[in-house]
């Protein structure tokens, strides 16, 4: 298992929430990172991700959301502010290409 996500919960909209995603060592030193987030009835789909020295986001979480990585604990971390109905996903990690087996993903719930 590369990757365990957790934090997710159900918050109301324009609340908080950090995931975080427990990415194995040799993963996590080689590859560049990223969240992925699959809402219902949809496809899973790009939200950030970070190299060793950049960070992107697709443009519907820019500027609401922050990527980060834990080196001292091989974590990949996510930090979303403001959220609204339509971030409602279960929320992956993985290598910014998916190179590997998803994990089990962590659900965020955003009622309005």
């Amino acid at each position: 298992v590369h990757f365990v996500e957790s934090g997710g919960g159900l918050v109301h909209s324009g609340g908080s929430l950090t995931l975080s995603c427990v990415v194995s060592a040799n993963v996590f030193n080689t590859y560049a990172l990223a969240w992925h987030r699959q809402a219902p009835g949809k496809e899973r789909a790009f939200v950030a991700g970070i190299s060793a020295a950049t960070a992107r986001y697709d443009d519907s979480v820019k500027g609401r959301f922050t990527i980060a990585r834990d080196g001292s604990k091989n974590t990949l971390l996510l930090q979303m502010n403001s959220l609204g109905p339509e971030d409602t996903a279960v929320y992956y990690c993985n290598t910014l290409s998916s190179m590997f087996p998803w994990g089990q993903g962590t659900q965020v719930t955003v009622s309005s």
